[in-house]
């Protein structure tokens, strides 16, 4: 099983990942917010996540690593 995680106090809110991922298990999120005002991406469903790293390859802040 895989998950990705999200460094919020990075992520920007600019939506790559949400628009790379192949399984549509990212969003952002709806009610937190980081210290530079954005709403972060955030993983839906974990069980559904297969590591194939598109999230954190589209990601242009480097805000996202995937585990394995």
């Amino acid at each position: 099983m895989a998950r990705i995680i999200v460094r919020e106090e990075v992520c920007k809110g600019c939506e790559m990942c949400v628009n790379a991922c192949p399984k549509k298990i990212i969003r952002l999120s709806k009610d937190r917010i980081n210290a530079k005002g954005y709403h972060p991406a955030e993983l839906i469903d974990e069980e559904k996540c297969i590591g194939c790293a598109s999230c954190a390859t589209m990601c242009p802040d480097v805000a996202i690593t995937v585990e394995r």
